[in-house]
Formats: structure tokens, sequence, C-alpha cells
């Protein structure tokens, strides 16, 4: 395998590298409800050849009371270990979700201390459109023995972020279309009331990517969150619906060259359900 993998792969990269020991492939795909459509379905029936499905709407975190929370450590490594990852294999994701959900997989993997991981740019809609080879089925993997993982890092809960309110220490940004964030009346996505947290700042995740599907310049990228008011010098915290296109964000940032970012994990799904916690909606004055 040529280099060592960054965090973001072109579609030649892979194909070119296809095979490799020591190289998983994660297909993350999943969708929300109203797209109609089935993840596992769509990939046993064309999938990147080599790539195991990982089943990313699956893998949350149960015993938590976030909503659709982050796996635990044993429960992530027992998933990878199945689908054939050792601990020092290299990992690329990719997904062919309207929502973007390679980032998910990314930052879940990254927050539990694993380092050799990237995504695919573009995604599968690239990988198509470049007219590579793709392969169906549901093929076995060996599996492997589950490596140890670290608890994870970089993430923030409710509690932390009233007191980020309180304190001002980092700037909320926040991945949801601009009528979520800023209208009023109900989520179309969640349920619940349209509106944001205190203080939060808006890039809809849509704006990291350029018109086929790839990701901005850093340079692109660094102009995009400063226009939207973000110091990309201080910590940032991101959040959404239910922390998916949160995660966008973040590997935007990453690609920026901005470290100095956590995930609120609950999202707005966990923040507007607590009466107790306060809320914005409208426009900002």
């Amino acid at each position: 395998m040529e280099n060592d993998i960054s965090a973001l792969v072109t579609v030649d990269w892979l194909a070119h590298n296809l095979g490799s020991l020591g190289l998983t492939i994660l297909d993350a795909s999943f969708h929300l409800p109203a797209a109609g459509r089935d993840d596992r379905a769509e990939y046993e029936a064309a999938h990147i050849p080599g790539a195991r499905f990982l089943d990313l709407a699956s893998l949350t975190d149960k015993a938590s009371p976030v909503p659709a929370a982050l796996p635990s450590p044993p429960q992530l490594a027992e998933r990878l270990a199945g689908l054939g990852w050792s601990k020092g294999d290299r990992i690329v994701i990719y997904d062919d979700s309207a929502v973007k959900t390679s980032a998910r997989a990314w930052f879940a993997l990254k927050a539990h201390g694993i380092d050799e991981v990237a995504i695919l740019d573009g995604g599968l809609a690239q990988w198509r459109a470049k007219g590579c080879a793709l392969e169906s089925g549901a093929p076995d993997s060996a599996p492997a023995k589950p490596s140890a993982l670290d608890a994870p890092q970089r993430v923030v809960t409710k509690s932390d972020v009233l007191e980020i309110i309180a304190s001002g220490s980092d700037q909320i940004l926040d991945a949801r279309s601009a009528d979520r964030v800023f209208g009023t009346g109900v989520d179309p996505v969640h349920g619940g009331q349209n509106g944001r947290i205190p203080g939060a700042r808006n890039v809809p995740f849509g704006e990291v990517f350029t018109a086929d599907g790839t990701f901005k310049s850093p340079d692109e990228l660094r102009t995009l969150f400063e226009k939207a008011g973000i110091d990309l010098e201080k910590p940032i915290v991101t959040t959404c619906g239910s922390g998916v296109t949160a995660a966008v964000l973040l590997f935007a940032l990453h690609l920026a060259g901005v470290e100095m970012s956590r995930l609120y994990d609950g999202s707005w799904q966990e923040w507007s359900a607590d009466p107790a916690l306060p809320k914005l909606q409208g426009p900002e004055k």
C-alpha cells in the first residue's frame, strides 16, 4: 500500500489499493426514515469490492440516556472484530447517504482511539461516477480478536453545554439547515420544535461540499467557517439534530486544520426534549 493513509482518500487511491493487506473498507451508509431506503439491502445489491457493512444505524449505546449515543468501547470493538478488523489495520469509510454518514463513523472510530481511518471523498457516488467495479452479496468476514479501545474522547454532554453557555468557553456550531435552526414550528426530521441552543452559529453541513459531493479545499472550508462567525483559534462544539451531521462539520474542521473541536452527541434531539434547558427560536436579533 502506498504511503500512510490520510484523512481523505480519492477514488483513484482506493481503486489502486483495493485488496491491500491490512486495509479494511467499511460501508457506513444509513438513511433517515423519510428517505425510504434500506441501507443493508442497497449494500448487498452493490458495494465497493471487499467492503464490509458497518450497520452504523445499529451502532449506538442503548444503555446511554443520550438518544442514538456513540457506541461503547466494547460494542465498537466487537463490531469491528466481527468485520475482520484488527488493531493496526487501516480503515477507509464510505457511504451513499444524503446525510453523509461516513463522518459519523469516522468520528466514532477516532473518538475511541483508532487513528488510521479515512473517508472516501465523494463516497459511493464518486466511485460509480468513475466507472469503478462493484460487487454484490454479503461476503463472509473472518472474525478477528476484539481490540481494547479507549473511552470516547472529544464528546460533550448537555451539562457541559450548559456550562459552555454560562462561561462562553466554546463556540457552538449547528450543522442543521437554517430553517430548522432559526425557524419556528415543528422540526421536520426529529419532531419537537425547531430552534437552537443559545449562542449557536450555523453552517449547514451541505455547504462543506462541492457540487460533485467531494469536500471543499481546506482554504475554502476555513473561509466558510469564518464567514459564519467562527473563530478557528478558539474551541468549537458542533451540534445538529442527533449527532450525525455535526460529525460532518468536525471532519471538515479537521480538513481545515482545526482540532480544538468536540461533538455534542445528544444534539438538538436531546436538548429540545428537556423543558428545563434554555432555547431560542426565530431569526437572530
